[in-house]
């Protein structure tokens, strides 16, 4: 099951916390198909949010189709993110892991470590060609 951790100084709303860890889960395999998620209830308790962020969160996740309410029985989920053929990611978390580690270690907080990984995701995406390009434009 899912665990909700609501960061209040991220100037994330809560609701799109809830919906953005929810896909994490369900795309890292955490949340399968059938699972049930925690209700409403948990949720608050847990978090100390107020239970309509809660739902808005599972409305959310109900409109893009990935979990499915259940009159009188929760919330499950319907459809997985995770990538068939990219089962076994135990190696990279590993790297990740140890990486991450050494990041906190250099006193790095949880924005610069999301904001180093973006740097890099952007650079792998972006074709040879446009970064030079880029490059030179912002000389």
């Amino acid at each position: 099951m899912v665990e909700y951790r609501i960061d209040r100084t991220s100037g994330v709303a809560a609701y799109v916390q809830i919906v953005q860890q929810t896909e994490l889960a369900l795309r890292m395999g955490t949340l399968q198909v059938g699972d049930k998620l925690p209700t409403a209830r948990e949720v608050v308790e847990a978090t100390a949010i107020n239970p309509n962020t809660v739902l808005k969160a599972y409305r959310e996740l109900e409109r893009a189709g990935l979990v499915e309410g259940r009159r009188g029985l929760g919330t499950f989920v319907r459809r997985s993110l995770a990538r068939s053929g990219a089962e076994d990611t135990s190696a990279l978390r590993a790297d990740i892991a140890g990486w991450t580690a050494r990041a906190r270690a250099a006193g790095l907080e949880r924005a610069d470590i999301l904001a180093l990984v973006t740097a890099a995701l952007d650079e792998q995406e972006t074709p040879p060609g446009d970064r030079e390009h880029t490059t030179q434009e912002d000389a």
